[in-house]
């Protein structure tokens, strides 16, 4: 029997019309196109720009020597092994090579105890995290996310024509679950990010089975577990063995420093992610499925970035707290946020200027700015232009300038 969430809250033919070349056309925007959109001039643009375009400028805008701490890469990059495998296979980077894929799957699937049919691969988690919300949402089914977190659901559910339902953060910066399953009548998709982008707060695997257990039956829960290494979360990967409502995101752009190599994984019930299929499915590059997989089987990575990342993070969350900076607390990821008292906008750009390139803000908190993680030495150069850029106030005509030319993203 068909779970309902499998054949709900859809159109008819929804499924052949985005095959025949909806999505296709749909733009897979990541994280680096909403940071790098955030560096445009502060002078509005003349005209709409394509996300090429954009992403051209925003990377010649930047000086040569700019610490980059604005898209939550991880600067560490790639380990030894995965390096070195790559180097191995580049000669046969004329064949497709689907095996090395499959054997990324094996392990994936011996590690975390899921079968290997309910794993697919992807270049990154942005595809299945758009394929997901295009398969499962419409005008009819809306989106369901928290507020503020990551903006790609929600620019899929603009293309899919559904309504964006947001919903507040809890008091201590989790999602509020049970307000997201009461705002869930009718929803194709809840999305959680766990940890949260940008805050970098965890919510609890406890309110997570809460919330795929009292979701509307019809609704597909999307949990985006890009950056559950760097924390203390417990995964909720498990779930998918038996169930047809839940679909969990990995990707190697975080902890494993692959985000320029691009792999992921979606894993769902076989029959969701033959939906997703239909969307789009490419061939993955040799290189990033064996990058991926000697990274798996890496036993000191995960404990040692990990560690390395929440030192270099706490050191500098000391660092604010001490010199009377509000931060947004909880983070356990590489990523955090900074409540500035004043636009964030208008402090992004005063860093710029200092050579360091800072995250961006979000609409529900104009005057808080995220910081990504970078190196020691990144975050020490970081808390020495912050602490100058903020003993500085701004003008009222430089304040008045930002208020009126908010820097935004020209994506046609």
């Amino acid at each position: 029997m068909k779970s309902p969430a499998l054949t709900s809250c859809r159109p008819s033919r929804r499924s052949f019309l985005f095959s025949a070349g909806i999505a296709a056309a749909v733009p897979i925007l990541t994280e680096s196109h909403f940071a790098f959109a955030a560096l445009q001039s502060q002078k509005p643009a003349p005209k709409p720009m394509s996300q090429q375009q954009a992403m051209k400028q925003a990377f010649m805008s930047m000086p040569k020597d700019a610490v980059l701490i604005n898209a939550n890469e991880n600067p560490l990059g790639p380990c030894d092994p995965a390096r070195a495998a790559i180097a191995s296979v580049a000669a046969k980077g004329g064949r497709y090579d689907i095996l090395e894929m499959m054997k990324l799957v094996e392990v994936f699937a011996a590690q975390n105890s899921v079968p290997e049919e309910n794993i697919a691969v992807y270049a990154g988690s942005s595809e299945p995290l758009h394929y997901s919300v295009l398969s499962y949402t419409s005008p009819t089914c809306s989106f369901v996310a928290a507020d503020p977190t990551y903006e790609a659901g929600g620019r899929a559910a603009d293309i899919a024509k559904a309504k964006t339902i947001k919903v507040p953060l809890t008091a201590t910066y989790a999602h509020d679950v049970k307000a997201m399953a009461a705002a869930a009548n009718g929803a194709g998709v809840i999305y959680i990010c766990n940890p949260n982008n940008p805050t970098g707060t965890i919510t609890s695997r406890e309110d997570i089975l809460w919330l795929l257990d009292n979701k509307p039956k019809t609704t597909m829960l999307l949990v985006d577990e890009a950056y559950i290494h760097l924390s203390d979360a417990h995964s909720v990967v498990d779930q998918t063995a038996n169930r047809k409502d839940i679909i969990v995101l990995r990707t190697f752009s975080k902890i494993y420093g692959m985000a320029g190599i691009r792999c992921g994984l979606a894993v769902a019930h076989p029959d969701v992610l033959a939906k997703l299929e239909l969307c789009g499915q490419n061939a993955m590059p040799i290189t990033s499925s064996i990058a991926a997989r000697v990274s798996l089987e890496d036993t000191t990575l995960i404990p040692t970035r990990k560690a390395y990342i929440a030192n270099a993070r706490n050191t500098t969350l000391k660092f604010l707290t001490d010199n009377n900076f509000k931060v947004i607390p909880g983070s356990q990821s590489n990523c955090f946020m900074i409540d500035t008292g004043r636009p964030g906008r208008q402090v992004m750009a005063a860093m710029a200027q200092k050579h360091v390139i800072i995250g961006r803000t979000w609409s529900v908190w104009p005057n808080v700015v995220r910081i990504s993680v970078g190196t020691n030495e990144d975050m020490a150069t970081f808390r020495t232009a912050f602490k100058e850029v903020m003993d500085t106030p701004p003008t009222k005509a430089q304040l008045d300038h930002y208020l009126r030319n908010p820097v935004a993203p020209h994506f046609s």
